[in-house]
């Protein structure tokens, strides 16, 4: 395993992990080059000229962007309108037709994946075949956004809470006088809009998308929230399935608590591969079994917690964000490294790695903006699509459950109902199995020591689908395709290019 040796290249590679790209400065004021030919389709009068409208394509650098139009709100067409950017990298050789992908989030730039990453984002095989196209979806980026806070308040917001011990009166009374004046803000600086950036709208987004820019079908590659999208399209529009694949995907019928208890216990699975690959060097920063390990990282997290760590720029480290610093990195095998330098300098009483690494995870600029409204975009969607519950005592014993089992991050994990409570608007669709009846086969994929998207939540979805098939890598990290595994890529192409459908599930 590569070490990193200064702390510059641990900054670097943390960076890497984000996922929070910044803009590309791409400019799209470029002649048309090409327009989309609506496939004309049947739908509601209202929805015509949504469904109907013709995409402009201009050159912007080595890409083509355009802007489509969306309804504010799908039940309510006439009700004002929303914009969409899109980027295209056409087809190179033989051309398949047109592949969405959507990156994760939810607040994650699709344009940027696209942009910026689109190597990362998609095989070279694929980009030779498939017209690849990136979006924002709606409150995210390049799209019509949501806006909350300004940088200093949103700081305050994310980097944890220092009053008081997690989980007492005084800790929660702080937590709630900060959710409500975000979700304060967010109402007053986006309006209508944020309460129509649910998934369902953003998959309804999607459907007019693949109509507008003719296609019969939808073909479609989603990782971890983006497998969700695609999951939520699927059981919204199952006879406009072309080939999907879902990778990371996240189960449709769990609730906010059953979900946070099966991510801590997958981040605690991919910290313990951590730890069994970091301890027979003699640089790493832990001694003795991995037991040993795990239960050293929680006595890190509750020093911590007692004593936050001060940084150089005046920020002060929380135990919330050092739990970020340690689970952004698990996220990617290559990027272990980047925990040995995070847990050496804070063992040394330094901040300033680990605050870098968050730093990073948030897409927060050195001169403490935001690179992106990601975080807000991500609260705004979850708030919409989850349940959360108002009662402090059932919370108390949630988080007491959950400090139980997933003993060494769990209990950092807890009270995610306090991050919703004070939402201007709250969830309309039930959690719920998605069947998608009568839908094409869907490849989804599932890694077996993924710490973001548990494997178990693949074998799920695979389950509830009634034409889901199951891709399984064996491996650590987050999400399967394109991480180096021949046997997931070779299965994924097939199918996305060829149309050939694995027999079974299939094992990697």
């Amino acid at each position: 395993m590569t070490r990193v040796r200064k702390g510059g290249a641990a900054l670097a590679a943390a960076v890497a992990i984000a996922m929070t790209l910044s803009g590309c400065g791409l400019s799209l004021f470029f002649p048309v080059v090409d327009e989309s030919t609506p496939t004309g389709e049947d739908v509601d009068a209202a929805l015509e000229p949504y469904y109907g409208q013709v995409i402009a394509w201009e050159d912007c650098e080595a890409f083509q962007c355009a802007t489509a139009r969306a309804p504010l709100d799908w039940d309510d067409p006439a009700g004002g309108e929303i914009e969409l950017a899109l980027i295209r990298q056409p087809a190179r050789t033989d051309r398949v037709g047109t592949l969405f992908v959507n990156p994760g989030g939810p607040g994650v730039s699709g344009f940027d994946a696209v942009a910026r990453s689109i190597d990362v984002t998609a095989t070279g095989t694929l980009q030779d075949r498939y017209d690849i196209v990136g979006f924002d979806p709606r409150g995210v980026g390049r799209s019509t956004p949501v806006t909350c806070f300004a940088p200093d308040d949103l700081d305050k917001l994310l980097y944890g809470n220092p009053r008081g011990s997690r989980g007492s009166d005084e800790w929660i009374t702080t937590q709630n006088e900060l959710t409500h004046k975000f979700g304060r803000a967010c109402l007053e600086k986006t309006g209508p809009l944020l309460a129509n950036v649910d998934t369902l709208s953003t998959a309804r987004d999607l459907d007019m998308l693949r109509a507008a820019l003719g296609e019969e079908r939808l073909s479609y590659l989603g990782y971890s929230y983006g497998a969700y999208l695609g999951t939520v399209y699927a059981g919204s529009f199952p006879d406009k399935v072309g080939r999907l694949v879902l990778d990371g995907a996240i189960d449709p019928s769990l609730g906010q608590a059953a979900m946070t208890l099966a991510q801590a216990q997958g981040l605690e699975a991919s910290l313990r591969a951590y730890l069994a690959s970091c301890m027979p060097a003699a640089t790493c920063p832990f001694q003795g079994t991995v037991d040993d390990g795990m239960a050293y990282v929680r006595g890190i997290l509750d020093a911590v917690r007692k004593s936050p760590i001060p940084s150089q720029d005046g920020r002060v480290l929380t135990a919330e964000s050092l739990l970020i610093a340690i689970a952004a990195p698990l996220y990617n095998p290559e990027t272990w490294p980047v925990l040995d330098r995070v847990f050496t300098t804070v063992l040394a009483v330094q901040a300033d790695t680990a605050l870098a690494v968050v730093d990073g995870y948030y897409g927060r600029t050195p001169d403490g903006e935001y690179a992106t409204n990601q975080m807000e975009a991500l609260r705004a969607v979850n708030c919409l699509d989850f349940e959360y519950q108002n009662n402090v005592p059932v919370m108390k014993e949630e988080a007491r459950e959950l400090n139980d089992l997933a003993p060494y991050l769990g209990i950092y994990l807890t009270f995610g109902d306090l991050s919703c409570l004070s939402w201007p608007y709250h969830a309309e669709q039930p959690r719920a199995p998605i069947t998608a009846p009568g839908a094409a086969p869907i490849l989804v994929l599932g890694t077996t020591n993924d710490p973001s998207t548990p494997y178990a939540w693949a074998v799920a979805v695979a389950s509830q689908l009634e034409s889901g098939i199951l891709v399984t890598r064996n491996g650590d990290g987050h999400t399967a395709y394109n991480k180096g595994n021949a046997c997931v890529d070779a299965t994924v192409e097939a199918y996305l290019i060829d149309g050939v459908v694995p027999p079974g599930d299939v094992t990697c």
